[in-house]
């Protein structure tokens, strides 16, 4: 049984439909309010990206920030298919393999 969701956490359904049953908008893959936004650096075929993010960190000893790197594997579901470069909102879902917990419903921008 496939149930269509038209919005999800304020991110609207795309326009392209997909058989994935780990699509959020097509599928039966239910998500939760965790979430994380960050720049997609990888991808595969097997609709797998890594996303990354930074943050600023305080060192005490110099009384300055350094810039701390974060990086999530995500699913990306065929009909987003989020592109490298791009700036993404990623939900955490079920485990979708060992490393994938999160999946992408959203597209925020396009940096290059």
């Amino acid at each position: 049984m496939v149930k269509k969701q038209e919005k999800i956490f304020g991110a609207s359904a795309p326009k392209k439909t997909c058989t994935d049953k780990k699509c959020p908008f097509h599928g039966t893959l239910n998500v939760k309010k965790e979430s994380h936004t960050g720049v997609i650096f990888k991808k595969d075929i097997h609709h797998t990206a890594t996303i990354e993010w930074f943050r600023p960190y305080f060192i005490k000893k110099y009384e300055r920030f350094e810039k701390r790197r974060s990086r999530l594997r995500v699913h990306n579901p065929p009909c987003l298919d989020a592109q490298v470069g791009q700036e993404v909102l990623a939900l955490r879902c079920r485990p979708l393999s060992k490393t994938k917990n999160f999946v992408i419903v959203k597209i925020i921008e396009c940096k290059k």
